[in-house]
């Protein structure tokens, strides 16, 4: 009898055995839901990246079961033309998408083979959705911010409830910080303009705890903006727990591939509209469910230190549902059961930014980082009435150079840009000594080298940063910049003279 029970017990654990495994291998054969989770205007300033002042659990707890990125940088440090870029898997200056906020009301339409993201993924099965509320919690903006309007609906639903009944689903969620509440179009009357969030974010952070980047002067107001920057990162991360929290009760936390980025980097003076790492390296997280075997790069739990570039997001989406890469996408896989050739370095690209007229163009690699300017007398004094008003870091070292109170870095900042500029973020992180002119044999190796590589691309693909706009393109901003963020009496003073 004892006989009987243990041939019992083996059978009935073969097939137990087996059905997990046929569960297993049914799931693989459908495609994942896929769910991008994009924060506004972040640097790698979550705990999981050792940052301090910020309580991130959420997403230092989808890192720690997950992979955490640490080299990925954003083709261009402003929204619109990252956005437009991630969306279509193609540089925003091959596509002619590269100014902020460009085509909203021409006859503009993508290139021939240049698709959204998204209506690749409808054809192919997928429920698309882009999120702005969870019942009544509010998570999401619905922004899209795409240099591209007349490709028709890009999305086919803003539904979170729709997505458990329409799998597999692509849903984006663009988090409500870190921004600047300015969409009430009525900035230029405040005499602050308050971040989003501002009134209900912890106080983990307070002028009196945090260490704002040497390139500022150590003052009062700066530390405060910097404060509140870092609450916004903890506000956002609260958000990201209540969408996490309902894919569990929804069921879909197991079948659901995780993938959180920033569309840009951090929102700060000398980050977001510049080409140096705090406006254009972006935290990555990605998190493999368990009923889906995950691509052989990937290991929960572990650090990725490979260059990306945040392009390459787009390809690598339809890689894990399935679909084929189409032909010509600048994109590349780097996840999957067929990846493409990794890359060695990113490129990035500013042009004009709302009324502000400037064009730089950024290699990074592992180590060095090249950035050349190509209009001169240019750089960080720039008007732009957005960064003038918000940034009130930028109207206070104005006064303080003026006064001869600045020194060091942030006197240097003052100054405009050489035509070359070239760092060793190994041994300068902030990016303060420009190396452009070193006699150091590797240095000069790494400028030549890097100078060839930004050429090459240029004309590979067919950058078309150096074709003027028509002053009746961007004419019109100065108008609208005025009315909604005011001009400060400095430029009004300069342009009477």
């Amino acid at each position: 009898m004892r006989n009987d029970l243990l041939v019992l017990i083996i059978t009935f654990s073969f097939f137990a055995c087996t059905g997990l495994q046929n569960e297993k291998e049914n799931t693989d054969s459908k495609p994942p839901n896929i769910l991008w989770i994009v924060g506004e205007n972040f640097d790698l300033d979550l705990g999981c990246y050792g940052a301090e002042n910020v309580r991130t659990p959420h997403l230092d707890g989808l890192a720690a079961k997950g992979v955490r990125y640490t080299n990925v940088y954003s083709t261009s440090p402003v929204c619109a033309p990252s956005r437009s870029a991630f969306m279509t898997g193609m540089y925003q200056t091959t596509t002619d998408m590269h100014h902020m906020r460009s085509h909203r009301d021409d006859d503009y339409r993508l290139p021939n083979g240049v698709r959204p993201i998204t209506h690749l993924l409808t054809e192919a099965g997928y429920f698309t959705s882009n999120i702005k509320a969870i019942g009544n919690e509010i998570v999401g903006t619905g922004k899209l911010d795409l240099n591209f309007v007349n490709e028709g609906p890009v999305y086919q639903s803003d539904s979170w409830e729709l997505l458990k009944t329409n799998q597999p689903f692509f849903a984006q969620i663009n988090t409500l910080e870190a921004e600047y509440d300015i969409y009430d179009r009525k900035s230029a009357e405040k005499k602050r303009v308050k971040w989003v969030g501002e009134d209900i974010h912890e106080q983990i952070a307070t002028a009196e705890n945090v260490n704002p980047p040497p390139y500022y002067p150590d003052h009062e107001i700066t530390r405060q903006e910097w404060a509140r920057y870092l609450n916004s990162v903890s506000g956002m991360d609260k958000r990201v727990g209540i969408i996490l929290e309902q894919l569990q009760k929804d069921g879909l936390a197991d079948n659901t591939v995780l993938m959180f980025f920033a569309d840009n980097g951090r929102l700060e003076a000398r980050g977001i509209h510049w080409l140096w790492d705090s406006g254009i390296h972006v935290p990555m997280i990605i998190q493999w469910p368990k009923d889906y075997t995950p691509p052989p790069q990937y290991a929960a739990g572990t650090v990725e230190d490979a260059v990306i570039s945040l392009l390459d997001i787009t390809a690598t989406t339809l890689s894990i549902a399935d679909i084929p890469k189409p032909t010509g996408m600048q994109s590349r896989i780097f996840l999957g059961a067929s990846t493409d050739t990794p890359r060695t370095h990113a490129i990035s690209a500013r042009d004009r930014i709302d009324e502000t007229i400037n064009r730089q163009r950024s290699v990074r690699e592992s180590r060095y980082h090249y950035i050349r300017n190509f209009l001169p007398n240019t750089g960080f004094t720039l008007l732009n009435r957005y960064k003038e008003k918000c940034f009130l870091v930028k109207p206070l070292m104005r006064t303080l150079y003026a006064e001869g109170a600045l020194e060091g870095a942030a006197a240097a900042l003052m100054e405009p840009l050489p035509t070359e500029l070239l760092y060793d973020t190994q041994t300068d992180p902030y990016e303060i000594n420009n190396l452009a002119d070193s006699e150091d044999p590797e240095h000069e190796a790494a400028l030549l080298r890097m100078r060839k590589i930004l050429d090459d691309w240029m004309i590979n693909t067919e950058d078309r940063g150096g074709i003027p706009e028509p002053p009746s393109v961007y004419a019109p901003f100065e108008a609208e910049m005025d009315a909604w963020f005011g001009t400060p009496d400095w430029y009004r003073d300069a342009q009477s003279n």
